[in-house]
């Protein structure tokens, strides 16, 4: 066998080793690429909890700020508000209570005065007639 021969018969051997190297490469850069992929992704996904922590920080400060204002307004309704709605309570009660009593003596007064002025009438017809 010759040099060429010889070579062009390795060369033969050679080549199905070739192709595999061959698609073993484009294999590593897929996967190269899928990695690329996966770091921008995983980028992203760093990016989006940075986000959400500091949202969830922002949310944790509103929500001391609104227990703050929730104790402010507990203390001004117990302080403030219920002893006045209490003093307005008690006035339109007793107010009531009155009231109530007077409506008894209101009927009988205007039954009186019903009296009242059948006699004056009567009286004055009477006048009228003497006079």
């Amino acid at each position: 066998m010759t040099d060429n021969e010889l070579l062009l018969a390795m060369s033969n051997m050679l080549d199905p080793i070739r192709e595999e190297v061959q698609s073993i490469r484009e294999d590593i850069r897929d996967v190269k690429g899928d990695i690329q992929g996966v770091k921008g992704d995983m980028q992203n996904l760093k990016e989006d909890m940075q986000n959400l922590k500091e949202d969830m920080q922002n949310l944790k400060e509103d929500m001391q700020d609104i227990k703050t204002r929730v104790k402010k307004i507990e203390i001004t309704q117990e302080n403030e508000i219920l002893p006045r709605l209490n003093t307005i309570e008690s006035c339109y009660t007793s107010t009531y209570d009155r009231y109530k009593d007077s409506v008894e003596d209101y009927e009988v007064m205007k039954q009186d005065m019903t009296i009242v002025k059948k006699v004056v009438a009567e009286h004055s017809e009477k006048l009228q007639k003497i006079g």
